[in-house]
């Protein structure tokens, strides 16, 4: 099954909803220079994609205990490809609720609050 299918989508209007409303977690999965050219969603946690399964698998020895399965993840990344991918990860670790919601410039457009990184 593709990381499209696995992982529903979530349009930025509605990533800002869910982000206003609280008790989510953000997760930018872009590299640290790429968030040094652009900057970052202000509420955004970034743990690049290829860090990511030891940080969320919670057997793993560099566990981050921000993640929880109880908790909503909404990832993204520069355009949605690699969000869709670290969400199916997400997924098979156990994390029932989660969300692509796109890329960096579709948030930051919509609303959503940046800081520099």
């Amino acid at each position: 099954m593709t990381a499209e299918i696995v992982v529903p989508k979530l349009s930025p209007s509605e990533a800002r909803a869910r982000i206003a409303e609280g008790d989510v977690l953000v997760l930018d999965v872009r590299e640290p220079a790429e968030l040094l050219q652009t900057g970052k969603l202000k509420a955004a946690l970034n743990i690049p994609k290829s860090r990511l399964a030891d940080r969320a698998d919670p057997r793993s020895a560099e566990h981050d205990p921000v993640f929880s399965p109880a908790k909503t993840i909404l990832v993204h990344c520069a355009a949605g490809a690699r969000a869709a991918s670290a969400g199916q990860t997400l997924k098979a670790l156990g994390y029932d609720s989660v969300y692509n919601i796109g890329g960096f410039k579709d948030l930051s457009a919509a609303g959503i609050e940046t800081e520099p990184a």
